[in-house]
């Protein structure tokens, strides 16, 4: 059984920008003719939806007593105890109070995030801080599987 998984997607306002991407590509190659127009519209709507997606698609689990955040997998046993941060608390770890040692999985478009302390003494890394729209299940999941 999974106790967490959440996909961090981009807003839809992206979405819609990345249409307008094309459409300005498109209005660029109109000099040039109706085919290009056509294939510069289509041709930068894709490329921006592709890479609208791309950034959209990072995920966050609790599997197998692990925290996969995006690329990374770590033990939940290399863990301390998850600290929920709300949107102002969450700002201020992304900003002044951030170490640019830590991990950090951060979309901006996501205002709380959850913070938690690497406690193994071999990982320089002092914690991991991932952002999510719902911390508290998150911190509830990592708890839930953390050795006694």
């Amino acid at each position: 059984m999974q106790p967490y998984e959440e996909r961090l997607s981009a807003p839809r306002s992206w979405w819609f920008i990345a249409v307008l991407i094309g459409v300005s590509v498109g209005l660029i190659m109109l000099p040039f003719g109706t085919l290009p127009m056509l294939g510069g519209l289509i041709g930068g709507a894709a490329l921006a939806c592709v890479a609208v997606s791309s950034y959209g698609s990072a995920r966050v689990r609790v599997v197998a007593d692990s925290l996969v955040a995006g690329e990374a997998r770590i033990p939940v046993s290399a863990l301390g105890a998850p600290q929920v941060l709300d949107a102002a608390e969450a700002a201020a770890w992304r900003t002044y109070k951030a170490d640019p040692r830590a991990f950090m999985l951060l979309r901006s478009y996501i205002p709380t995030a959850l913070r938690v302390d690497v406690t193994d003494p071999e990982d320089p890394t002092p914690y991991v801080y991932v952002s999510t729209r719902n911390p508290e299940a998150l911190a509830a999941a990592l708890t839930a599987v953390q050795p006694a």
